[in-house]
């Protein structure tokens, strides 16, 4: 039986019509929330009501998360159906993959939108529903978990739209932590490696394990850590990206400042060529991206 970690708290999870989202929010759902299921189409409330089947609490709620006004409406749902919000779970994106010298500014902009804005428009106005309840003196232990990618860690051939998209998310997790904890909020972001819908045709046969009955490419295997992420007990982890896939869980170590030379003045150019050689001989070499031959 699922322990009931997130008992009372009312959960919106974007994208949650299949693949992960649903499995966040069928997970989240055991876990004792109710939840406010966003996608695009008739999914939505067929996930909803696979939750209410199964006596927990759910609502739909079908839209763009990438329009303004639809991401404001979608907090407002969770408030309406449940009085109040407690955790944001960015899921929603889809891919346009294409090597770069082929991409269309269409699919460019398409994917920024729907994977980049589509985070920041919910996470925006939850932050101002939840900054409003702080400001009167309300309790605030509000989660927020962000969806990246190994594709925006370290890069991805035939995917610069969705890296693009996905490093923006690791960045604007970070910044969001940094400033929305004053009012009680974390932010996170995971870096899941699953089959789903978008990845289907790469992990159709990746990472089984026939002896033992374990799919380590399920989606439902990364909902755990998002629904400790979006519970209480996680109320001290913010700003950090976790990569998860199958039962493996790691903390994602990414840019960090590096060793430097300082001249004390100005650099000629041709100097700089011996200083920039030392400083790439010391430091460890880049982590390949991903396709990359």
């Amino acid at each position: 039986m699922t322990e009931r970690i997130c008992a009372g708290r009312a959960v919106v999870v974007t994208g949650a019509g299949q693949g992960l989202g649903r499995a966040h929010a069928l997970a989240f759902a055991a876990a004792g929330a109710s939840v406010v299921v966003n996608d695009v189409g008739a999914a939505a409330a067929t996930v909803a009501a696979e939750i209410q089947a199964a006596g927990g609490t759910a609502v739909a709620s079908v839209g763009d998360v990438a329009d303004w006004g639809y991401a404001e409406r979608l907090v407002g749902t969770a408030v309406e159906a449940f009085g109040r919000l407690d955790t944001l779970v960015n899921n929603a994106g889809l891919v346009r993959d294409r090597m770069l010298v082929n991409l269309t500014e269409a699919e460019w902009d398409e994917v920024l939108r729907v994977d980049l804005k589509g985070h920041f428009a919910p996470l925006r106005h939850a932050a101002a529903y939840w900054r409003d309840e702080a400001k009167a003196g309300r309790p605030v232990a509000a989660r927020v978990v962000n969806t990246s990618s190994g594709a925006g860690l370290l890069g991805s051939a035939g995917q610069a739209n969705y890296a693009a998209a996905k490093a923006g998310v690791t960045a604007l997790t970070q910044v969001a932590a940094a400033e929305l904890g004053r009012y009680g909020i974390t932010v996170n972001a995971i870096a899941p490696s699953a089959r789903t819908a978008m990845t289907a045709a790469v992990f159709a046969d990746a990472m089984r394990t026939p002896v033992s009955g374990f799919d380590a490419m399920a989606p439902e295997n990364v909902s755990p850590l998002v629904v400790w992420l979006g519970s209480d007990d996680a109320g001290d982890v913010s700003g950090r990206i976790f990569e998860v896939a199958g039962g493996a869980v790691s903390v994602w170590d990414g840019w960090r400042h590096g060793e430097a030379v300082d001249a004390g003045a100005r650099w000629e150019p041709a100097a700089l060529g011996p200083a920039v050689r030392d400083l790439l001989a010391k430091a460890p070499p880049p982590e390949p991206v991903y396709g990359a031959r």
